[in-house]
């Protein structure tokens, strides 16, 4: 038979292991941002350096820039939504608005894998000249974390599905929403300082 001293135990134990892991994510988003941050600071060193090619605004489509940027917006308040009926442990509709959110993710990334298959389709690559090697590795890492944004998402809604919504997957959910918010800040950099800084 559990005790009320063994309960409060466990419930300490498991507050703390929360607490943890926390802020081991805190530790993880931060070393992100300064991997950004450095992405950022490398092309605003080299976007000039186009070898005497097209500068950003011959090459983007701020319209096409312009609506990826609103989908990713739509989802992060779609994904908060989703928090907020998790939390209140609304198993359907956090599943409706965290798929709402998946949708609206592919979508994003479906744009961007459109922007990047036409740029190197008109043989504007990686190795054209200096500017367009920071523009695709500091786009595509963001697509590369919206890419396993979306297979956490996937997996999660999986276990949502198949168990329901507990303590533990419920704190699942706040770390992915949180990953999520996180990548949405970052796009709003890469729209300003990429595209639209392009056409200014």
């Amino acid at each position: 038979m559990v005790t009320n001293h063994e309960t409060a135990h466990m419930v300490d134990h498991e507050a703390e292991a929360n607490d943890r892991v926390m802020f081991g994510f805190w530790v993880y988003l931060m070393t992100d941002l300064l991997m950004f941050a450095v992405l950022f600071a490398v092309y605003a060193v080299l976007h000039g350096k186009t070898l005497g090619g097209e500068s950003g605004r011959e090459l983007f489509s701020l319209p096409l820039a312009l609506t990826g940027t609103l989908i990713l917006l739509t989802s992060s308040f779609t994904c908060g939504i989703g928090m907020i009926a998790a939390r209140g442990g609304k198993k359907n509709l956090t599943l409706l608005w965290f798929g709402v959110t998946f949708i609206l993710g592919l979508a994003f990334l479906g744009l961007e894998l459109y922007e990047f298959t036409e740029l190197i389709h008109e043989g504007h690559t990686l190795r054209s000249n200096a500017f367009l090697s920071s523009f695709f590795v500091l786009v595509g890492t963001h697509g590369l974390h919206i890419t396993s944004g979306l297979l956490w998402m996937a997996i999660t809604l999986v276990y949502v599905i198949r168990r329901g919504l507990n303590s533990h997957l419920v704190r699942k959910l706040a770390l992915l929403s949180l990953f999520w918010h996180f990548l949405d800040i970052v796009w709003i950099f890469i729209f300003t300082i990429v595209y639209l800084k392009a056409f200014v």
